[in-house]
């Protein structure tokens, strides 16, 4: 049985076909009809994020305008024309309420983008408005076991401020993507060393998802070996290589007149796979608790390695020269200085 609907009953029972789990996810994506999330739905639904045999339900949100909820009927028609046999149910809704109603996982994709003449802070401030109001229907409707995934930017802070407004549900829950960037440095270290992109390993991300984070480049291997002597051009890792993984959105939009919309959704699948896949380890924005040297209260990508399904740990046995040392103080005073501008917004 499958439902499109506004009104969709989130306790009606679903008819499964023997070979799939008797349990499908909820999932609630903000910003549905957008860039990323057209991109993102059908992976979901083909079963890219969750495995093949693990039947879904999109509740997708969508901004309270007559033009974005149009444009999300045309989105669920098309899921509905592809005949997933995962989806097992679509919501569609302009109302918070109703599309995190009972969700296993929350994808808060949708954010105001920053505008011409529009400063840091001034986005910071205009979208912390959205995340306290998500992060505390989330806590109210949410299902029990409910993880919330970020990506409208600036995606850390953003996080932060939605698991401020958490009451039932622990800041563990609360995730920032940063996994775009490890793709991206990934690619980066194969295509300089004329590698196999399954050849790169352990690449990850440390900070906040903006220019300044730093991906820890000495703690790679290619081929087995350490990415510092498979690369020989050191000066090309601590120059180019970071500033082109730092900049690579705007790249993208000098290039193509608009934001990273596929590799975003397609980073988000691998996000959310992983933290779904004991023992992988991975790059994920998380509360620092302090650790590599990061403010406690901030959000900061780091390597995880996932434990249980959507539970991890923090992988803290890296070492950290002072070049890294150095990169990091720099995009943790970022995060304390975004943490400062919204502070007022992190009282619950």
């Amino acid at each position: 049985m499958r439902v499109v609907a506004t009104d969709f009953p989130l306790n009606q029972p679903l008819l499964l076909t023997p070979t799939m789990s008797t349990s499908p996810i909820r999932v609630a994506i903000t910003g549905a009809a957008g860039q990323i999330g057209y991109s993102l739905l059908f992976r979901i639904a083909s079963g890219a994020m969750f495995g093949p045999d693990r039947p879904v339900i999109l509740q997708l949100i969508e901004a309270p305008f007559e033009k974005a909820m149009k444009a999300l009927e045309g989105v669920a028609m098309e899921l509905d024309d592809c005949a997933f046999p995962l989806l097992k149910g679509i919501v569609m809704t302009d109302q918070p309420e109703i599309g995190f109603k009972d969700a296993n996982w929350c994808l808060l994709v949708g954010a105001k983008p920053r505008g011409p003449g529009m400063e840091r802070a001034d986005l910071l401030k205009d979208n912390g408005k959205i995340f306290i109001g998500q992060g505390q229907i989330i806590d109210r409707v949410a299902a029990d076991d409910a993880r919330v995934a970020v990506v409208g930017n600036p995606a850390n802070t953003n996080c932060m401020i939605a698991a401020s407004q958490a009451k039932r549900l622990t800041p563990d829950r609360f995730t920032a993507m940063v996994r775009l960037d490890q793709n991206r440095a990934q690619t980066q270290l194969a295509k300089k060393a004329g590698a196999d992109l399954t050849a790169v390993k352990n690449i990850f991300i440390y900070g906040n998802h903006s220019p300044t984070m730093f991906p820890a480049f000495a703690h790679a291997t290619i081929g087995g070996q350490k990415a510092t002597e498979a690369i020989t051009d050191h000066v090309w890792l601590k120059g180019p290589f970071l500033e082109t993984v730092g900049k690579r959105g705007a790249a993208i939009i000098a290039a193509r007149g608009a934001s990273s919309a596929a590799s975003a959704a397609n980073a988000l699948v691998d996000h959310v796979r992983d933290l779904m896949t004991p023992g992988k380890i991975h790059s994920v924005a998380v509360k620092s608790n302090g650790l590599y040297g990061f403010d406690p209260e901030v959000w900061a990508g780091m390597p995880v390695r996932t434990t249980t399904p959507g539970a991890y740990e923090v992988v803290t046995g890296y070492e950290m020269c002072d070049f890294c040392r150095e990169k990091i103080a720099l995009t943790n005073k970022e995060l304390v200085e975004e943490r400062a501008a919204v502070v007022e917004m992190l009282k619950a």
